[in-house]
């Protein structure tokens, strides 16, 4: 009995954890469904007529767009150099809770709106939703560093060690990429990973 108790509890983890795996792919997969979708109508229809919505910095129109501009990329080379990260970084997100993926979204997709808006350079259009993905990289390296726990520095290094090369797009080296955006994104995720782990330390004191 013990042991058919014992097999039964096993396959119902087993099933836990490949419906966790399918729902964290159905929404990524919706995710980048729209963004390639929205790029497509872009350039087949609009001709890149949607690249002129992106943040236009310190204009009424620029602060309109800050929740548009990241659906927007400039190309599909632009668009998919940030798929990939996205997803990647996005399920290592996703792996702790399901509704932590959306919350460090909001908050980093903010956070890179407003200081491009604040920031950027004048006469600039800025769009792309890189803002998010270093947002998600720093939110996993910031909750390695205040959390402490094996699997959350494990993820800090796993994320440092295959995108570490991001850090250098938080400088202003290369012209016509929105290091700005990249850089308060990612201290918005930092910014998200302690406020939560201040959340948990006081819960526990």
């Amino acid at each position: 009995m013990t042991r058919i108790d014992w097999r039964a509890t096993a396959l119902e983890r087993t099933q836990g954890v490949r419906h966790h795996l399918m729902r964290h792919a159905l929404l990524l997969g919706a995710l980048v469904a729209v963004l390639w979708s929205i790029e497509l109508f872009d350039a087949l229809v609009l001709r890149g007529a949607l690249d002129g919505w992106g943040i236009q910095p310190r204009t009424l129109g620029g602060l309109q767009a800050i929740v548009v501009a990241p659906w927007l990329h400039a190309g599909f080379g632009h668009l998919l150099a940030n798929t990939i990260p996205l997803v990647v970084l996005g399920w290592f997100v996703m792996l702790r809770r399901t509704s932590d993926f959306f919350v460090v979204a909001l908050a980093t997709l903010l956070a890179s709106g407003l200081g491009i808006w604040l920031f950027g350079g004048a006469a600039t259009i800025h769009l792309g939703v890189s803002g998010v993905v270093f947002g998600l990289f720093g939110y996993l390296l910031a909750r390695g560093y205040y959390e402490r726990s094996a699997i959350a520095i494990s993820l800090a290094l796993v994320a440092f060690l295959i995108y570490g090369g991001m850090v250098w797009g938080m400088l202003p080296l290369q012209p016509g990429v929105s290091w700005q955006g990249h850089l308060f994104g990612f201290v918005g995720g930092v910014v998200v990973a302690y406020l939560q782990a201040r959340s948990v330390s006081m819960a526990r004191g």
